[in-house]
């Protein structure tokens, strides 16, 4: 207890002593908020930051939009809630059939023979859910969004140079030769 009264003693001698203020310069690319600073105490105690605050969290539009779409793609769900067997699934009674399709096997080796000859790939072969995943979405909204915004561009660009051709057919000509 004594012991630590020394050290108590220096921390509040720390604390007693005035901190040297602190300002942050203003960026030179936005507007200066110099104006709305308010300004140091005299006696140096303050700690003034000037900045300007951010207008809320950027989403990525694109992301955004392949979220929605995969929750909207989900699969249909059957009224009663029973599922119904697909024959794709390993368990109790899935399918009536039973063994392996050995006819089906050989066409799908012939085929996998058939592509690497040629140097293509085969493992688009064994995609069994053919449905895009949330980044493939995500890559297709991001293209739409450049494409819409291509075009927007496009069709100002052809504006603004109609505009000009139109001004500069409305000028006076001076008097030829």
């Amino acid at each position: 207890m004594i012991a630590a009264l020394p050290v108590a003693i220096l921390g509040l001698a720390q604390a007693a002593q005035p901190l040297p203020a602190l300002q942050a310069t203003p960026s030179t690319s936005g507007p200066a908020p110099a104006e709305t600073c308010p300004q140091p105490n005299a006696d140096g105690t303050a700690i003034v930051i000037c900045t300007q605050r951010p207008q809320g969290y950027r989403l990525n539009p694109d992301v955004m939009e392949a979220k929605r779409a995969m929750k909207n793609n989900s699969r249909p769900v059957r009224p009663n809630g029973v599922p119904r067997p697909d024959c794709a699934t390993v368990g109790p009674e899935p399918c009536v059939n039973a063994g392996i399709n050995l006819l089906a096997a050989a066409a799908t080796a012939a085929e996998m023979a058939a592509r690497l000859g040629k140097g293509q790939e085969i493992g688009s072969m064994f995609v069994t859910d053919p449905h895009p995943d949330e980044y493939h979405v995500y890559l297709m909204a991001k293209a739409r969004r450049e494409a819409e915004e291509a075009d927007q561009a496009a069709q100002a660009k052809a504006k603004a140079a109609a505009a000009a051709q139109a001004a500069a057919k409305a000028q006076p000509q001076p008097p030829g030769n």
